[in-house]
């Protein structure tokens, strides 16, 4: 940790420039679109069809809408191991709620909790912070970010909050931060609340003795999502390559978002309004190649496999990655709350937020200790 930064805490305002807004739209009017793929399916990647709509939708966006919803609450930025880190921070009037810090997803931003603030206020402390190289936690500093850094540096930023005890919830990369966190399991940690746990077969013998429907069909979404899975492999090699894509053109951004339409293979419920708030957000703070490094750094990290001990609760949902029971207690001894829910996916902040909101409720109100 650099000793020497300074661990100010500066109110912070979402304004893009007029400009930037301007080019957006200028760039968009200007669209060359690939030749479709036969039949114009997902199945060769983000169809044409969709972009076209999309795209028609997304010149008429108000993006000043989306800025006076995040400025609607406190944000800041501060400092810390030399990185500028933007939050929103939302106390509850309850002085004895829990501190939370939500942690968003990849491809999407501090936005995705907007619509959970107020339902969440009366009992929680919330801390939403953009993960550096993501949204307003820009420039990125340098290489070596992984989730765990990421972890270690959400804990440094809610003790300077002056909160001694805190839990975290998150999905996608934020499971994995919050998943970090558990590992890390600090003095006062209440919990990581996750919608995935990343466990995988091992190979070892005998593992998948007593499976059943339940966990082979988790296996085979698994191995549907690794088919159409070739960010990851873009990311993980030539992050560069593609963010230089990304920086260029909004419909690359949008395109390769397809994760908020396709993770779920065609049962997504999350609305092109809210695509359209992460594209642009994404685009306007040209984010997306520092966030796609995170892929890189962490197949380079050459971290060891641990067991958790911190304490988890899970929230799996119908339609998103179906974390296997077995590897996830193999994996983390500490599970103390198991939730399955019939309807929604990855994004189930911004597809089914009251599931979302009861269960981080129940999780945080066994056992929790107020900050």
């Amino acid at each position: 940790m650099n000793t020497t930064e300074n661990t100010q805490v500066t109110p912070f305002t979402v304004e893009i420039p007029q400009a930037e807004i301007d080019d957006l739209r200028d760039r968009l009017a200007r669209t060359r679109y690939a030749p479709a793929a036969p039949g114009d399916s997902w199945d060769y990647g983000t169809p044409v069809s969709y972009l076209q709509d999309m795209v028609e939708r997304w010149k008429s966006f108000d993006w000043r809408a989306v800025e006076d919803r995040i400025n609607a609450h406190p944000n800041f930025t501060t400092e810390i191991d030399g990185q500028n880190v933007h939050f929103i921070h939302v106390r509850s009037e309850n002085e004895g709620a829990t501190p939370l810090i939500l942690a968003h997803t990849y491809p999407g931003s501090v936005v995705e909790f907007l619509e959970m603030i107020e339902p969440l206020r009366d009992a929680f402390h919330l801390v939403i912070p953009s993960m550096p190289g993501f949204g307003f936690s820009t420039p990125l500093n340098g290489g070596g970010w992984t989730m765990a850094r990421v972890a270690a540096t959400y804990d440094a930023l809610m003790r300077r909050l002056g909160y001694d005890s805190y839990g975290i919830h998150g999905s996608d990369g934020g499971a994995l931060v919050s998943r970090e966190l558990a590992v890390l399991n600090p003095e006062g940690f209440l919990g990581a609340h996750v919608l995935q746990l990343f466990s995988f077969p091992s190979g070892a013998p005998g593992e998948m003795d007593g499976f059943g429907e339940k966990e082979y069909g988790a296996l085979a979404h698994l191995q549907w999502f690794v088919s159409v899975g070739g960010y990851n492999q873009m990311n993980g090699t030539r992050p560069q390559t593609i963010g230089a894509a990304l920086a260029d053109s909004p419909v690359a951004v949008l395109a390769y978002s397809e994760l908020f339409e396709n993770f779920g293979n065609g049962t997504s419920l999350v609305r092109p309004e809210q695509v359209l708030e992460q594209a642009s957000l994404y685009w306007l703070t040209n984010t997306y190649a520092t966030a796609a490094r995170y892929h890189y750094e962490e197949q380079r990290a050459g971290a060891e496999p641990v067991v958790s001990q911190g304490r988890i609760g899970v929230i799996v949902f119908k339609d998103d990655f179906q974390t296997i029971r077995a590897f996830a207690e193999r994996d983390n001894a500490n599970i103390v709350h198991w939730t399955e829910v019939p309807r929604g996916g990855h994004y189930a902040a911004l597809e089914t937020p009251d599931e979302l909101v009861a269960d981080l409720r129940t999780f945080f109100g066994q056992g929790s200790v107020s900050g």
